[in-house]
């Protein structure tokens, strides 16, 4: 017997990819080198030595995977565009044959009656604009507008939603304080720098695109944020949660949503930096009205508050395997006030915890903070083994059990007052998993890296039939 939850009519389904991973075609017509492509150029920073050059050579077969997206019945496909491909410098002339492509794509997916909804930034930043300081640099906030304006003239009278920033906790923490992503910087104050410049660039993106698309382009930024509980119930651990909250979430939802920067956060990392960036109109900038908030999650966050004897069981780098149990503390990136902890199985390919009730917390939290803005699960999904089997096929059943869960999740969040329109299952199809290389599938597709064929997996028909009834049916217990 089963149990069916259906969802608000209305509610849009959808998967979603990112233009590095899956692309490849890194020097064809015109694209020019992301920090990406020099990151993966450090020996040690990816597994194996990967790189995204070739990844799913979606750039050269995307016909192809547009017709196995109208085959697996997906109403919506969200997708980013590269930079490095449209304007290779960074900032001067625009790249006809990069734009093209995106041309192309969008009008692909209109003829198949899928919604497009484009992410203007998905972490691969021109490496010309790297070399003068990146997201440290202010500079680079002009030159990400500019860029917005180009995408939005060209593409705008056709794409619905636009988002301005994928997940720019990433950009700033990972890429310039763990320095496990690129440019692999480790420094918090250029983090914390990075972050104020990233929600400057969104601000002033969403007014600059306010004027060249339709009034009724919705615009939006993606967040994954974190739902962080304390390790123990100890005044220390909590106030270490909530320093957590702070640095991860609340440092991009509060200046987004309301205009400024909390002030705990402020006052605990007044020791880090004295926020002397933020220059006077900033803040006015960066709460430009937004229409949507993507959420991205796959598992909750455990943190202590810094001791002696956590900082002698450190890692030395924030790695987010939390299935490392005998692995110590990793610090948090951005701040030495708080440090990730282990936390019980069961766990995902990626080692981290399968806790679909968290999801609910998350989205409640929102709700209540942020009352006025309508959400969208812009990612949720699972990387586990997968391997084509005799068969020919792809049993991925603990994808299939993971993806239901969150779904239930995300419906009792929804039956208890939270605003989410839609979910994109990530990923469309097995890509470049950062610094994770190939070595972790979190596709609904196969992807046979050496013949690039495609099989769709077991979750994709599931999803298909998810998507056809808008209801996803639970075992009873």
């Amino acid at each position: 017997m089963t149990h069916r939850l259906h969802f608000p009519d209305h509610f849009t389904w959808g998967s979603a990819t990112a233009a590095y991973q899956i692309e490849g075609a890194a020097n064809a017509d015109g694209r020019l080198p992301s920090i990406w492509d020099v990151f993966c150029q450090v020996p040690g920073k990816v597994r194996n030595g990967d790189t995204g050059d070739v990844a799913d050579d979606h750039y050269h077969r995307m016909e192809g995977d547009l017709d196995l997206m109208a085959a697996l019945g997906l109403p919506s496909y969200r997708f980013s565009v590269s930079w490095p491909r449209v304007v290779p410098g960074g900032s001067g002339p625009v790249n006809a044959a990069g734009l093209d492509f995106y041309q192309r794509l969008v009008d692909g997916l209109l003829e198949r009656n899928i919604t497009p909804l484009l992410t203007l930034y998905h972490w691969d930043l021109p490496q010309a604009l790297q070399n003068d300081g990146g997201w440290t640099n202010r500079e680079t906030v002009g030159r990400f507008v500019d860029y917005a304006e180009v995408i939005g003239r060209a593409l705008g009278d056709r794409v619905p939603t636009i988002t301005t920033l994928n997940e720019p906790w990433c950009s700033a923490f990972l890429g310039h304080s763990s320095g496990v992503h690129a440019p692999g910087i480790t420094d918090n104050a250029a983090a914390i720098t990075a972050a104020h410049h990233l929600n400057l660039a969104h601000g002033r993106a969403v007014t600059a695109l306010r004027a060249v698309v339709p009034s009724s382009t919705q615009l939006s930024i993606t967040l994954n944020l974190a739902q962080v509980y304390p390790a123990t119930d100890t005044p220390a651990d909590v106030e270490a949660a909530s320093h957590v909250d702070a640095i991860a979430n609340r440092i991009f939802l509060d200046p987004i949503l309301r205009g400024a920067y909390p002030s705990d956060l402020l006052h605990t990392t007044r020791h880090i930096t004295n926020w002397a960036f933020v220059a006077e109109g900033d803040l006015t900038d960066i709460n430009a009205p937004i229409d949507v908030l993507g959420v991205n999650f796959y598992a909750p966050s455990r943190v202590t508050a810094a001791t002696d004897e956590v900082r002698a069981q450190v890692t030395g780098r924030w790695v987010n395997d939390p299935s490392q149990a005998d692995a110590g503390a990793s610090p948090w990136p951005g701040t030495d006030l708080a440090y990730s902890v282990s936390q019980p199985g069961p766990y995902t390919g990626m080692g981290w915890p399968i806790v679909p009730e968290s999801f609910t917390d998350l989205l409640l939290r929102v709700r209540r903070d942020y009352p006025e803005i309508p959400m969208v699960i812009t990612e949720n999904g699972a990387s586990f083994d997968d391997e084509v089997t005799s068969d020919g096929e792809v049993h991925d059943a603990d994808r299939i059990d993971y993806v239901r869960r969150h779904l239930a999740a995300v419906h009792a969040a929804i039956q208890g007052g939270a605003d989410v329109r839609g979910y994109y299952l990530w990923s469309f199809m097995d890509n470049f998993e950062w610094a994770w290389g190939y070595s972790k599938r979190f596709g609904m597709v196969h992807v046979d890296y050496d013949s690039l064929a495609r099989t769709p997996k077991d979750s994709a028909l599931w999803f298909r039939d998810v998507i056809k009834n808008n209801a996803v049916e639970l075992p009873e217990d």
